[in-house]
């Protein structure tokens, strides 16, 4: 009887073991001062013909403040099960990230294994943002989001992933989102369209590339295509056209030497399927970066780039120069400095900011063939 219980024992050991499990909060939070000019009024004469200046307390400019949890349990046999709860908020004034979802930004439950690698379900940041690992400075808010208006850094619902482990360098990933509606692209019944993406990516100690395809399809009527809102004032993506439902074709590649990272990418962002546009409202973009990391210091960091947009049927063309840096303070600490310029052509009004497509005094955009500098400092803390 006692062998027995002992024996007992033990398997109900061996499987407590297997059933080790782990959760963690995490976060960040991140607020500076900004300063920005060339801030368009949407029209009229006097100031409004340079654009206004303005000071501002943000949040998210260097990264985005945000809180999370995560955790995995061990099943055995390299078997584990995990959960991802994250969401966005503003430091400089409490709200959410997006209004009435606590995690904007992951919600996913799923399988790894060491061998065949992690499935997942929920939602998550959109395939787009694996554009983070080859932007100098890490799609911070004045950088490789700016000049395509946020195409390529949003959320996405309902989706499916799989990411594999390394074979010889290389890894996939690949996302399927579902529309959820009765139309497999969407029709007006939900939401999201159907959005997917696949990336390839390559690293060794010398060198990384990547290759990245996804798309976004409009949930009206499941085209890449939508219509614009010449006002700016539709602050929904079915006023932003190309830059919200489109296609994206990466080419990316990060060079290591020593203390020094180059770093460049081109984006082609193509719409299917639109018709009846304004001159100065583009089906197409190109998209070319460039720029250096040098690491002077464990602690230290400088950076510089480059940003380049051409779009087509009159939208122009546009060039972000951008200098900054990162001082560490600690392991979770660091500040931040970012000085940036966008020269437009006559016909092109991108900022510095992400901004919704158009000229209205409230996508913060400067006037049209007018320019717009800025500079901010900020403070970031992780947990």
């Amino acid at each position: 009887m006692k062998k027995a219980l002992l024996a007992a024992a033990l398997m109900s050991a061996g499987v407590l073991a297997h059933a080790q499990s782990s959760v963690t909060l995490y976060g960040r939070l991140d607020a500076g001062i900004a300063y920005m000019n060339g801030v368009g009024t949407g029209g009229g004469t006097g100031a409004a013909t340079s654009g206004k200046s303005q000071v501002q307390l943000e949040s998210g400019y260097w990264g985005t403040s945000l809180w999370g949890m995560k955790g995995v349990e061990d099943l055995g046999g390299g078997n584990k099960a995990l959960f991802q709860l994250e969401g966005s908020f503003s430091t400089a004034t409490g709200s959410l990230g997006a209004p009435g979802s606590l995690f904007n930004r992951w919600a996913t439950v799923g399988m790894s294994n060491d061998q065949f690698g992690t499935l997942l379900l929920g939602r998550e940041l959109f395939i787009s943002n694996g554009i983070w690992d080859f932007d100098p400075f890490g799609q911070s808010n004045w950088s490789s989001a700016s000049l395509v208006r946020g195409r390529n850094w949003p959320q996405s619902s309902n989706n499916i992933s799989y990411q594999s482990p390394k074979w010889n360098g290389f890894d996939v990933y690949g996302q399927y989102s579902f529309s959820n509606a009765t139309s497999w692209n969407g029709n007006g019944s939900t939401t999201q369209g159907r959005e997917d993406g696949l990336q390839l990516t390559y690293t060794n100690s010398l060198f990384q590339v990547r290759g990245l395809y996804d798309e976004i399809r409009n949930s009206g009527n499941g085209t890449l295509g939508g219509a614009y809102d010449p006002t700016g004032v539709n602050s929904a993506n079915t006023g932003q056209g190309v830059f919200a439902f489109s296609r994206e074709y990466m080419a990316m590649v990060n060079v290591f030497l020593g203390p020094f990272k180059v770093q460049g990418g081109y984006e082609a962002v193509r719409s299917a399927g639109m018709t009846g546009q304004l001159v100065g409202q583009p089906t197409t973009l190109d998209h070319e970066w460039g720029g250096v990391t040098w690491q002077a210091t464990p602690a230290a960091a400088l950076i510089a780039a480059v940003y380049h947009v051409n779009a087509n049927n009159g939208g122009g063309n546009a060039t972000m120069y951008t200098v900054g840096g990162s001082y560490n303070l600690s392991k979770r600490t660091l500040l931040d400095i970012q000085a940036a310029t966008v020269q437009n052509s006559k016909s092109a009004n991108f900022g510095l900011n992400a901004n919704n497509y158009g000229t209205s005094a409230a996508t913060g955009n400067p006037l049209i063939g007018h320019s717009q500098t800025g500079v901010y400092a900020g403070i970031q803390h992780s947990f």
